[in-house]
């Protein structure tokens, strides 16, 4: 697994912006089956923000505390909030270096996990952007690469059909949520794919 400088951190976003350019619709229509239908317009807003905000900044942790603030700021609901601090979190573990290790990425998105987890209350399973994350996480701490990080958190998100939400406004309709891709963990693997495509080299 490679690590992450500031120009790859930068790219990160970057291409997060365009993934989520692309994937809007489809963010949308999974949120207005289970949620508010407003995923996609909000992350565009905040991956667009993001992409704007990192220009000036000069260490990898600066430029996801940009993002985190970015997020908050424009994107309503649960989402801005959980993407914000697990941004947030994840600038926090190295936020002098000029580039992150293999290592240091690897305990910033742990830390971001960490984050959402108490930000969201939530657990693995209970049919939120937890359960793209920890797939990508376990791939990591096996000893995959990004690549591999990014193909669990797509089988993670695909996996969330066959979940009830327990979390959010999902959890109001039970039974009749599961069937549906969780729209949290479908931007989140795209956040991973992102990473992957930026950052991924050799192991």
């Amino acid at each position: 697994m490679s690590g992450l400088t500031t120009e790859q951190a930068k790219a990160l976003f970057e291409r997060f912006r365009e993934l989520i350019d692309s994937h809007a619709a489809e963010l949308t229509e999974l949120d207005a089956a289970i949620g508010d239908a407003d995923h996609g317009s909000g992350m565009q807003r905040g991956a667009q923000a993001a992409a704007e905000a990192i220009a000036s900044a000069d260490t990898p942790a600066a430029v996801f505390k940009a993002a985190a603030m970015s997020f908050i700021s424009k994107v309503g609901g649960a989402s801005g909030p959980l993407y914000g601090t697990a941004f947030l979190r994840a600038a926090g573990v190295q936020p002098q270096a000029a580039e992150w290790s293999a290592e240091d990425l690897r305990a910033a998105l742990h830390a971001g996990y960490d984050g959402l987890k108490q930000r969201g209350g939530a657990e693995p399973g209970d049919k939120t952007m937890l359960d793209a994350w920890q797939p990508a996480l376990d791939a990591l701490d096996s000893g995959g690469d990004l690549q591999a990080a990014a193909q669990a958190a797509a089988q993670g998100r695909n996996a969330t059909a066959d979940l009830i939400a327990r979390k959010g406004r999902a959890s109001y309709l039970g039974e009749r949520a599961r069937g549906h891709i969780d729209p949290g963990a479908a931007s989140s693997a795209l956040l991973f794919q992102a990473l992957a495509e930026s950052a991924g080299g050799p192991a």
